[in-house]
């Protein structure tokens, strides 16, 4: 199962302060605007996406069809395909992509401890 691009989407108070913390452990703004309440902070193939007023909690963040620097990767599990593969496996989602589409599509899985898990296809 390729799950593509992973990052861990923190809820934080002030992305300022955030941005300014994570910066010190040598992460640096790869994308999104703090004015549009986000940023993502990489450092190496690690990646952080700071989310303020967006998420009720931290949650992990998988991107089919991205690699670690947002860039398409040739093949890839299609979303819609994880997610048939997850249900068929009995994982119960909270939000589930349309499989009558195709392209841009996401879902939501938690698991036992009450983690969501998004998995988020942008291409």
């Amino acid at each position: 199962m390729e799950l593509g691009a992973f990052s861990i989407s923190l809820t934080v108070k002030d992305i300022a302060a955030s941005k300014a913390f994570y910066e010190n452990f040598g992460f640096t703004v790869f994308g999104g605007d703090v004015s549009q309440n986000f940023l993502i902070m990489k450092n190496g193939d690690h990646l952080i996406g700071l989310f303020h007023g967006m998420f009720e909690k931290n949650m992990l963040t998988f991107n089919p069809g991205w690699d670690q620097n947002a860039g398409a990767v040739a093949s890839f599990t299609d979303v819609r395909q994880l997610q048939q593969r997850l249900k068929e496996q009995g994982v119960q989602l909270v939000s589930e992509a349309d499989e009558t589409t195709s392209g841009p599509a996401s879902f939501v899985a938690v698991d036992p401890d009450g983690n969501p898990i998004l998995v988020d296809q942008h291409v």
